[in-house]
């Protein structure tokens, strides 16, 4: 588990991901909204989850996240230890082009569908 904050859309802009449309084969990923807001799309669906939601992405199901409002959002991430592996690999990465960062999620029983 870790404690994170995503950074606030200036009104006007389109939000950017925090991380990238992806799915993990063998683990599930949930977060806890401490303050703010943060959007999802999980599988096909879309939710928004203010200051005391959680929300869980199953195995198998494609999602991402990103703060669709202007305040920061603050969060808490919950994953295995195998996708904190993959965002420690992702953040030391040197290569990030597409070929590689789909090699990197692949090692780590991931895909990266964008």
């Amino acid at each position: 588990m870790a404690e994170w904050t995503a950074d606030g859309c200036p009104p006007g802009t389109e939000p950017m991901r925090i991380a990238p449309l992806h799915r993990h084969l063998e683990d599930d990923e949930a977060w806890y909204v401490l303050e703010g807001t943060l959007a999802f799309q999980i599988g096909d669906d879309i939710i928004e989850a203010g200051s005391g939601s959680a929300v869980i992405a199953p195995r198998g199901v494609k999602h991402t996240f990103w703060n669709p409002k202007q305040p920061p959002a603050r969060y808490l991430i919950i994953m295995t230890k195998r996708i904190s592996g993959l965002i420690d690999a992702i953040h030391a990465a040197q290569q990030r082009n597409p070929a590689a960062m789909k090699t990197l999620f692949a090692r780590y029983e991931s895909e990266l569908l964008e």
